[in-house]
């Protein structure tokens, strides 16, 4: 990306079943659910929403290998999409495990999200 635009950021929970992927899209969604990037158009080549670079980092507390790169992707409505991740995040407790829930465990994982938009 030759010029970032905007920077938006946001955090999910997947509180039930230890799914980073479900904290990650929660994040995502997050970042981007509370903005509007009005005039952006003018500003991309060829005022093309196309044209849009967009790079999702992400701070995951565990199981990054199971993180579904294409879910997260998803979520981004226009351009080309970018997925970055790191150790980050955090896991906790959630205090009572509901095997109905997905729960392998006690444990929760918290995600953080950066999305930034340019060209």
């Amino acid at each position: 990306m030759k010029k970032v635009l905007f920077i938006q950021t946001g955090f999910g929970v997947d509180v039930h079943g230890q799914d980073v992927t479900k904290a990650a899209v929660r994040a995502v969604d997050n970042a981007i659910y509370h903005n509007s990037m009005a005039g952006i158009e003018a500003m991309l080549p060829n005022e093309d929403l196309n044209n849009m670079c967009v790079t999702v980092k992400l701070a995951i507390p565990t199981d990054e290998s199971e993180l579904d790169i294409e879910a997260v992707k998803a979520r981004i409505p226009f351009g080309t999409v970018t997925v970055e991740t790191q150790r980050g995040g955090m896991v906790t407790t959630h205090g009572i495990i509901i095997p109905e829930k997905g729960d392998k465990n006690d444990l929760m994982y918290i995600v953080n999200a950066s999305v930034e938009a340019g060209y």
